[in-house]
């Protein structure tokens, strides 16, 4: 019976893959290195404690490191978050499923700062049961930790009982590692093939498609689950 939904934000329901790959680019760039977008935008999803060291040494990481991720946070903060979109009827999703009695929580790689821009952007303040940022776990994505996090935040309800919807691969391996399902979206640039493969059991295109399917999808399973409980 699902009780909960857990959305990732980057790429599932704001169009800011693109953006954080950019703003990666030119962060290696001022530390010395060259990384391709094609390289960077097979790691988003990632936060930038498992993104970095995918192009940096040990040795690299402890020279400036610390400088890179600074680096990358404010550029981003500064620069490019102001023209982060939100993708279209997130709201409409999110009081679909509100209506259906189940309960919606966020789980983001993103900075609180970053995560309570774009929750006041989508207008979702009010529908949500718990909402966490990279502050509030240990490790990102492919780590389980924020979506145990963002769990934690909804009371009464266990790992089986919640559906995940990501963009990445690394949201559905961090949601499998968490005993949790994924619904893939294709809105953050990833092909269908690699969602599957990482574990996503449905595939949609965006948020939109999401709810003009809502009825054939995972999500419509806890409508009638929650009605024989009432």
């Amino acid at each position: 019976m699902i009780k909960a939904v857990i959305f990732d934000v980057d790429g599932t329901l704001v169009d800011s893959n693109d953006l954080h790959v950019e703003a990666w680019q030119v962060a290696f760039k001022g530390c010395g290195k060259e990384v391709t977008y094609e390289e960077l935008h097979e790691q988003m999803g990632k936060g930038g404690d498992q993104l970095m060291p995918v192009f940096c040494t040990r040795e690299e990481l402890d020279k400036f490191g610390e400088e890179l991720e600074r680096s990358r946070t404010e550029l981003f903060a500064g620069v490019y978050l102001p023209r982060v979109q939100p993708f279209p009827k997130v709201r409409e999703l999110f009081e679909r499923i509100k209506a259906d009695g189940l309960a919606i929580a966020l789980a983001s790689s993103a900075k609180e700062e970053e995560l309570a821009r774009h929750k006041k952007n989508l207008r979702i303040e009010d529908l949500l049961e718990a909402a966490t940022s990279a502050d509030d776990a240990e490790r990102s994505k492919p780590h389980p930790d924020i979506f145990q996090a963002a769990l934690e935040g909804i009371k009464g309800v266990a790992p089986a009982a919640a559906v995940v919807v990501g963009d990445t691969p690394y949201d559905a391996i961090a949601a499998a590692k968490a005993g949790m399902r994924t619904i893939g979206l294709l809105s953050g640039g990833f092909a269908a093939e690699a969602l599957r493969a990482a574990g996503a059991v449905e595939i949609y295109k965006d948020v939109a498609d999401l709810l003009a399917r809502y009825d054939e999808s995972l999500l419509s399973a806890g409508k009638a689950a929650v009605a024989a409980v009432r």
